[in-house]
């Protein structure tokens, strides 16, 4: 098993966000898994011509989700599926719970505004 990461210049997406993004799904598949030992920040910048700040900035963001996670100086590694990711998601809907309700809305309107909120991000059903 490898990282298979492909930039492509003429892309809409930053080529930090393309990296992130299929090391994101990549390791969230499976294809990638927890544990498995990925390439340093320089190395990886060098085999796809990108400045390494490119490719940290890419590690940070993977690392914020949940993705990811940096041992020192052992290494960079995906994390274990799900863990990190559970967390985050669970913060962030007990901060957006805060505040619909500092805001008035009821449970009704704050679930229906969390129900188009996921359908704008993954699609109509």
């Amino acid at each position: 098993m490898s990282l298979k990461v492909t930039v492509d210049p003429g892309s809409s997406d930053a080529p930090y966000e393309q990296l992130r993004s299929q090391v994101a799904d990549q390791a969230r598949s499976g294809r990638l898994p927890a544990g498995y030992r990925l390439p340093t920040v320089r190395a990886l910048a060098g085999q796809l011509g990108l400045a390494a700040n490119t490719v940290a900035k890419a590690y940070r963001a993977l690392e914020t989700d949940g993705v990811i996670e940096t041992r020192g100086r052992n290494g960079t590694f995906v994390a274990a599926a799900g863990e990190g990711a559970a967390r985050e998601a669970a913060a962030a809907a007990q901060a957006y719970a805060r505040r619909v309700r500092r805001l008035g809305l009821d449970r009704a309107a704050a679930l229906a505004a969390a129900e188009e909120a996921l359908r704008a991000a993954y699609g109509a059903d």
